[in-house]
Order: structure tokens, then sequence, then C-alpha cells
């Protein structure tokens, strides 16, 4: 599983897509930063992101790095709704953007969207959890700590 939103029906993909906006930025700034408030996100239709984790002391360990059809951001699903990782575009990014509240809004209006366009974001989301943990333990976990090769 990658980041993307694959368990979408057409009519489920159709109905979140009513709601995004085409949207485009240059490559080395910065998405969103740890901690700060999450109200949208964004499906990548070219381009690259690094998503990273800030480490004390050190430089941000890139966790993972997302391409065309990826999702970038889900803690927006979620209160406090403020970002778990930060995110830097590694090149010219085109993407489709989305309101936060507006699709939770949706979610709330249609339950059968909302429950598959959530069990979606939630595979995402132990996808990212699951690079993050095997980034941190090759960076600092001792020696083969880190997935089976």
């Amino acid at each position: 599983m990658t980041g993307r939103l694959g368990a979408l029906s057409d009519e489920h993909h159709d109905r979140l897509m009513a709601l995004a906006r085409e949207v485009s930025f240059p490559a080395g700034a910065r998405m969103f930063e740890e901690h700060c408030s999450a109200d949208r996100f964004w499906i990548i239709r070219s381009g690259g992101v690094n998503l990273d984790l800030h480490v004390p002391g050190r430089r941000s360990a890139v966790i993972e790095t997302l391409g065309q059809g990826d999702l970038v951001g889900w803690s927006w699903l979620f209160p406090p709704r403020a970002w778990h990782l930060g995110a830097e575009r590694q090149s010219p990014v085109r993407a489709w953007e989305f309101d936060a509240a507006a699709v939770r809004a949706v979610c709330r209006e249609n339950p059968e969207f909302g429950y598959v366009f959530v069990l979606a974001c939630a595979e995402v989301i132990g996808h990212r959890l699951e690079q993050a943990r095997v980034r941190l333990l090759d960076l600092y976990g001792p020696y083969g700590s880190g997935l089976p090769r």
C-alpha cells in the first residue's frame, strides 16, 4: 500500500474530486510544518513531496517521498487537526487541493462515502506510520533493526 486513495469507487472518487481545486507550487518551498493547523490536503498530480519529521538537535529526517497520485496530509481528519509531519516540495508540484472542512461536511452528509473515504485514509496513515518507524530505526536504531530486506 502506498499513500494513495485507491480503495475509492468511481462514484466516491467523483464525489471527492467535485471538491478539488487545481494548484501549483514551486520546488523547495515548505507545504506545512509539524504542529501547525491542518485545514487542507492534496493529491499530487505531478512532482514530488518529501514528508519529514523534526529530530531535535539534528536535521529533519525524510520519512517518505510522495509522487503522482499520493495523498499529502491526513492530520485534518482528527482533532486537534495539527500536522504530525512536515512537508517540503522536492520539485515543482501540481496538485488537487481540498478544503478539509468541506470534505468533513460531505463525509457527515453521506455516511457511506465518509466510511469508505476515512477507511482509505486510515490505510495511508498506517503506511505512513510504518514508514516513519522504519526510517527512524534505519537512522538511529541498532544495525538491522528496520524492516527485513
